[in-house]
């Protein structure tokens, strides 16, 4: 899949970029678009979600893909998971696209000025009380992961990878798992990846994104 490809299926899908996310909606709130809840967001009692915003980079090297990134395993939340670039929508942010780009320079030391921004996916709702905003971004076309002079941090980021877009768009790829965490039987979504597990909010998007690809060929 070349780049204008991979494009024109992005552009479909997204919600416009100049639309502003909702600060402090709340859930089930009159007037609000209804976010995806996810696996671990279906107790979730009403009241304020804490708004949040990922970057969903695409590499468009010889073999197209998504940018992702391991945490650390020292991180007070999430250490150690696969997760995308991003974290909380500070009240500094115009919108979940500024933020998403401010976090993912600060994470990976990517350029913002490098990022063609192209809309976004549905929100994202988790147990822990967040509304994510995955923001779709292509990177420059032709390079690779390894000439996009990135500069991980080190308090934050032990491994920058892709999952590749032919992962992405077999039906197959994604599967379901179930497992006992914190008293209670929870199911969730397992990307299939070499070297890393993909699971939780990450994998969850991941099948959201996968489906509007799919949907658009």
């Amino acid at each position: 899949m070349n780049a204008a490809s991979l494009r024109a299926r992005l552009l479909a899908p997204a919600q416009p970029a100049s639309t502003p996310p909702a600060r402090g909606a709340s859930v089930g709130a009159a007037g609000i678009a209804a976010p995806i809840a996810g696996d671990d967001a279906r107790d979730l009692s009403p009241g304020t979600l804490t708004p949040a915003a990922v970057l969903v980079p695409f590499v468009l090297g010889a073999t197209p893909g998504v940018l992702l990134t391991k945490r650390t395993a020292h991180l007070s939340s999430h250490a150690g998971q696969v997760s995308f670039p991003g974290g909380r929508i500070d009240p500094g942010d115009a919108h979940a696209e500024a933020a998403a780009l401010r976090e993912a320079e600060e994470e990976i030391g990517l350029d913002p000025a490098r990022v063609e921004l192209l809309g976004r996916l549905p929100p994202y709702v988790t147990g822990t009380g967040y509304r994510i905003t995955p923001v779709l971004g292509l990177l420059p076309p032709g390079l690779p992961l390894d000439a996009l002079g990135l500069h991980p941090s080190a308090a934050e980021v032990d491994a920058v990878f892709e999952l590749p877009v032919t992962v992405l768009l077999d039906p197959a790829a994604p599967q379901r798992r179930r497992a006992h965490v914190r008293g209670r039987w929870r199911e969730f979504w397992v990307w299939p990846h070499p070297e890393y597990y993909i699971w939780g909010a990450t994998a969850a998007i991941l099948v959201n994104l996968a489906a509007r690809l799919r949907g658009a060929e």
